[in-house]
């Protein structure tokens, strides 16, 4: 007789290492003000905070399947919570900016593997009858997590400081620690893979000169900066060499498997799972800022008006998870993105006179279909997938929806801070004195601007209705990006029965 271990137990622990992970990639980006002021840094130097740990996350990402092919998934997942949580503790102790750097490095390279590592392990200890809703359990940890990572970051540093924003992981990644010894059951090392140098390093460099460019880019006035030309020559030369070295090796002795490009499901499930990180990760980062800048919401009431999206989010995950297999994944694929088309276009329809309930509800109908989209798209991806190829297939996957998320939250920034300027030109060459709203006395006194404080206070005015239409336009660009997915929702092929894979973690009784 077969005795399955203890399944809820393994899914809690890496639960747990994944929500820790996820949260760090945004949770200190609130807490960047006042690292500033202790570590003496300026705000150019600070960025290098967030900047450090994308990019060691994004170079050490394809590592990861070479890893467990190497050491057995149970030794990699231990050593990566393990050095996760000891690099946050040294985050958390830093005293100058050197030290936070380094250990925010050492932070990425740790925690690289515990998202597709998770995703891995809850398919492997689940039959194909019951992954669905173990996919949904893994999508709430990886969504969620940077959902509210900003919301906890705020707390934390107003209730404590910012040091607590890396602290919080230590006591979590403890338990995650002791679930993953006690309950996962060690696998030996394949070793089939022959480590590919030259695939990896130009990979890598491929990968760290692109999350650079996006990271800086807006910094640096984009293409008028010779660092961005200089991270854009790096970046297409390092993944010319990489496709031109993969075409033309094996698989067994190529840094990435060219099988995986092979299955249709798993390369339309990359395309759509990049889409998902882009907007989701977009959206995201707009809401927060355009209700703190222009509406002055207190950091404490924009967390508590943004919180529902993530329930709604959580609550459509567990219905499709139960839902996956009974319903075709391809209209549940459609329904999701189409709900998320429709929340962002009741986005760009926001104004400077918005309701609580105005902000909430577009925000929770974009969280339902996330949910309802996340959960088939990981597992469509999947489902014709070799598992033997799991491990370099979760980790492609984790990358391809950092690098979404890279981009997204890069082109909403941009949009924004362009879109602002231009529409303030715009603006500007309207007013004019044969404008009949002159005619009003109160109008003609507070906006004269033949004195400082009128044109001073016509300006404000016009600076956060140009903000505002530049939110409009970044929310109008994930409208039809996200309508612009649907019709690949069409190359998914619906899969069909297979056979349950071999499981490492079952035993005899």
């Amino acid at each position: 007789m077969m005795r399955p271990l203890n399944r809820p137990m393994i899914t809690l622990s890496i639960m747990m290492a994944t929500v820790m992970q996820t949260l760090d990639s945004t949770i200190a980006n609130v807490a960047l003000p006042h690292m500033q002021g202790t570590l003496s840094a300026s705000q150019d130097q600070i960025a290098w905070v967030l900047t450090a740990y994308i990019v060691a996350a994004a170079i050490a990402t394809p590592l990861t399947a070479w890893f467990v092919d190497r050491f057995g998934e149970k030794s990699v997942f231990m050593a990566s919570v393990i050095g996760f949580t000891a690099a946050s503790a040294l985050c958390g102790m830093s005293n100058t900016l050197g030290q936070i750097v380094a250990a925010r490095l050492l932070q990425g390279v740790f925690g690289a593997a515990l998202v597709p590592m998770s995703q891995m392990v809850i398919l492997e200890i689940n039959p194909p009858e019951k992954q669905g809703q173990a996919i949904s359990v893994w999508s709430m940890g990886v969504t969620v997590g940077p959902i509210l990572g900003p919301t906890l970051g705020g707390w934390l540093t107003d209730s404590y400081n910012w040091r607590w924003v890396f602290f919080i992981n230590i006591p979590v990644g403890a338990l995650a620690s002791y679930g993953i010894w006690r309950y996962l059951r060690p696998t030996p090392g394949a070793r089939r893979m022959r480590f590919d140098t030259f695939g990896f390093a130009s990979l890598s460099l491929g990968v760290g000169a692109l999350q650079m460019l996006l990271d800086r880019g807006q910094q640096n006035d984009w293409f008028s900066s010779v660092e961005t030309w200089t991270e854009a020559t790096v970046m297409i030369i390092a993944f010319t060499y990489f496709i031109a070295h993969t075409a033309l090796s094996r698989a067994d002795q190529s840094f990435l498997d060219s099988r995986l490009l092979k299955d249709r499901n798993y390369v339309t499930g990359l395309l759509l799972f990049f889409v998902v990180g882009l907007v989701l990760f977009g959206s995201r980062v707009l809401t927060p800022t355009m209700l703190e800048t222009l509406l002055d919401y207190p950091v404490a009431l924009t967390g508590l008006v943004t919180a529902p999206s993530s329930l709604g989010t959580m609550l459509s995950m567990l219905i499709a998870g139960r839902i996956l297999g009974k319903v075709d994944m391809r209209l549940m694929l459609v329904a999701g993105f189409s709900i998320s088309a429709l929340a962002m276009w009741q986005m760009t329809r926001y104004s400077l006179d918005l309701s609580e309930s105005d902000i909430i509800w577009p925000g929770v109908l974009q969280g339902i279909g996330t949910g309802l989209a996340f959960v088939p798209l990981s597992a469509a991806a999947f489902a014709t997938l070799a598992p033997a190829m799991r491990a370099q297939g979760t980790a492609m996957f984790s990358l391809v929806r950092n690098i979404g998320a890279s981009i997204g939250i890069s082109l909403v920034q941009t949009v924004l801070v362009r879109s602002a300027v231009s529409t303030h030109a715009a603006l500007v060459e309207r007013i004019t004195y044969a404008n009949p709203a002159w005619n009003n006395p109160a109008v003609a006194s507070a906006y004269d601007t033949t004195r400082p404080s009128g044109a001073a206070a016509l300006d404000a005015i016009i600076t956060q209705q140009s903000s505002m239409i530049a939110y409009i336009n970044d929310f109008r660009l994930m409208f039809y990006l996200t309508l612009a997915v649907l019709p690949l929702v069409l190359l998914i092929k619906a899969p069909g029965r297979a056979g349950a894979a071999v499981d490492p973690h079952v035993v005899m009784d």
